[in-house]
């Protein structure tokens, strides 16, 4: 009964035409009055859940399944790797409500509110993009991993340059500062990754991919090739997590301080 379970979640790891014309249908709605467009995601919401959402959930989990194997510390609920279809739109003039993409993102373990390096796909009306890496990561976080890329930018530079990397993804565009930031040398031979605010790959396929019977096994495909690049990535980012949590907890007349609980405010 487990085997022929998997197996049918396997071959539900794919979207249907009906899943590809929703968002289509969305993106149309979505450019009307915002009130407009919520009227026709509520009375389209059932299409949603059976045609976009539960696709995706099911490539979500044949995906994260296969994780165990490479990047375990990955491995998370399928329901915590799915973004919302929603966008919050408090601090934005653009209202429009919903996303013209369904996505996913596999975070670090540990590392859920403050992201690091992952991995990444989403399905839009005209594309399919798979990415791995850590994109605009926070100022701690950029720190760690350009200190990190002094010592080891050779050991970096050939991961991301591994043929069977090289043919299937293409590079982040590295949003590089113009100058060496602030505190590292000019000359230093990796400086070109150092200017760099984020790192990592991605691909782009056709829509029509996400129809395929092995769409989920095609994800698999790319983010096994990027697990070294994300494994590195998150090395610098990792090694201070565990170093807080080994930090002994400061005491004050006998107690340890720390944050207080709303209780006890």
């Amino acid at each position: 009964m487990a085997r022929l379970a998997k197996e049918t979640t396997k071959s539900a790891a794919h979207f249907r035409k009906e899943g590809l014309a929703f968002l289509r249908a969305l993106v149309r709605a979505n450019k009307r009055d915002p009130v407009e467009a919520r009227e026709w995601f509520n009375a389209n919401k059932a299409t949603y859940e059976s045609e976009l959402k539960e696709p995706m959930l099911a490539v979500i989990r044949l995906v994260t399944d296969a994780m165990m194997d490479f990047a375990p510390e990955h491995v998370r609920p399928a329901e915590k790797s799915l973004f919302r279809i929603y966008r919050d739109t408090r601090f934005s003039s653009d209202k429009r409500p919903y996303k013209d993409h369904i996505a996913a993102w596999w975070t670090h373990t540990g590392l859920d509110k403050t992201s690091g390096a992952g991995y990444y796909f989403h399905i839009s009306p005209k594309e399919v993009i798979i990415a791995a890496g850590s994109y605009r990561p926070e100022k701690e976080q950029l720190a760690d991993i350009r200190h990190w890329l002094l010592d080891h930018h050779t050991e970096f530079r050939k991961l991301l340059d591994r043929p069977t990397v090289r043919k299937a993804f293409r590079e982040f565009e590295g949003d590089a500062l113009s100058r060496p930031p602030k505190g590292f040398p000019a000359d230093h031979p990796g400086m070109d990754l150092i200017r760099c605010r984020q790192w990592g790959i991605a691909a782009t396929l056709p829509v029509e991919a996400a129809l395929k019977p092995d769409f989920g096994a095609e994800i698999v495909r790319h983010f096994k090739l990027a697990a070294p690049i994300v494994a590195a990535l998150n090395t610098p980012i990792a090694a201070r997590l565990e170093e807080r949590r080994a930090r002994p907890k400061t005491v004050f007349f006998g107690l340890p301080t720390g944050p207080k609980s709303g209780k006890s405010r």
